[in-house]
């Protein structure tokens, strides 16, 4: 196994590298960069923004300077009419008065020792951004993924063991409708019956924590936490469940009428003990190991809309914020992050299935 560990760690360097360079040529070759975002600022508000980079001459100035000089700033869109000297000097504070390929050279470079740079307009470090916005995703993953298999794996098997009975059809009735419901239209009607929209006010609507956490003692700062986070965890599990539940049922039905399971029962063995001790843990080699996924999931892609709707801060309104404003820094740094925890967590992953069955040997596969 540590053989294969190996193996699979060391393929994690190539694979990131290509995921950055597919990722940067793609971007870059996207318009609206962030020259152009900061162009499109300089045209709303022109005198102010253009004194930042003015130097010695004022903002009127060098418009005027750019309009004697001709319209020769067709290399960004937004730059008509502003000073070639401007636009040089934005080019060069985001680093695009260097080559294509250099820059990403550059960029690779930084990111091996984890220097992922500041952010274009929020003049924060990224990692500091990262390291803010973290505790919010970390609670949305964690939690609902803990919740999603806390309740899918009991339901699963008891719909497996029960499998046609009206339990089953009921639950599987209910599970469908659930999966059916958008989730952010779950989570506008939880605000409106929970939250104060309409009928009951029994939660908070937004952040993570109350403004005076940091006054509050253990006790009621974990009572605080969950006190904010129900509503957003409910909406993010409520579809989570469909999937997780079917995919237990079908693999403890297909393990159940196994032959090794039909000698157990023929040797006398109780129904629980061939459940538990012998089909339980074939069934659950796929659910268990597919928890670093699920968790990857929720943590980096899954979240936006939900953090949107209870104002939760975390890192999928920054990779979107980001995306919109083209904070390259914060893109391809939270990209960089974000896909070297992924490869990690796929590796957790083929390790979570010798925890469910360790007969499993990756080293004796051809």
């Amino acid at each position: 196994m540590l053989a294969y560990i190996l193996r699979r760690l060391m393929l994690v360097v190539p694979t990131l590298f290509g995921i950055m360079v597919l990722n940067f040529f793609i971007v870059q070759a996207a318009p609206g960069g962030p020259v152009e975002q900061m162009l499109a600022r300089i045209q709303g508000s022109a005198v102010g923004a253009t004194e930042r980079f003015s130097g010695s001459a004022s903002g009127g100035e060098m418009m005027r300077k750019g309009q004697d000089s001709g319209d020769n700033q067709g290399a960004y869109r937004g730059a008509r009419g502003l000073p070639p000297e401007l636009i040089q000097r934005i080019e060069k504070m985001y680093g695009f008065d260097k080559p294509v390929g250099e820059r990403f050279l550059l960029m690779m470079k930084s990111y091996l020792v984890f220097d992922f740079g500041e952010s274009f307009f929020r003049n924060r470090r990224v990692v500091d951004l990262i390291i803010d916005k973290m505790p919010v995703s970390l609670s949305l993953g964690l939690w609902t993924t803990l919740l999603t298999y806390l309740v899918s794996i009991p339901l699963g098997v008891a719909k497996a063991v029960r499998d046609g009975s009206r339990m089953d059809i009921g639950t599987s009735a209910v599970l469908i409708v659930a999966n059916a419901i958008p989730g952010f239209l779950f989570a506008l009607l939880l605000i409106v019956v929970f939250a104060g929209g309409t009928y009951f006010k029994w939660f908070p609507l937004r952040g993570l924590v109350s403004d005076d956490w940091s006054a509050m003692d253990a006790v009621h700062k974990v009572l605080d936490y969950f006190w904010h986070m129900t509503l957003p965890i409910v909406a993010l599990t409520i579809g989570s469940f469909t999937t997780m539940t079917f995919l237990t049922k079908n693999s403890f039905i297909e393990e159940i009428h196994k032959q090794y399971a039909l000698t157990a029962r023929a040797k006398g063995l109780s129904e629980g003990r061939v459940l538990y001790r012998h089909v339980f843990r074939n069934a659950m080699m796929i659910p268990v190991a597919g928890i670093p996924a699920s968790f990857i999931g929720v943590l980096f892609a899954g979240s936006l809309i939900i953090e949107v709707i209870f104002s939760l801060d975390g890192l999928g309104l920054l990779g979107f914020e980001s995306a919109l404003n083209r904070d390259y820094p914060v893109m391809f740094g939270t990209l960089y992050f974000f896909g070297l925890i992924g490869l990690i967590m796929g590796i957790v992953g083929d390790m979570m299935y010798t925890v469910v069955d360790p007969r499993l040997d990756f080293e004796a596969r051809r």
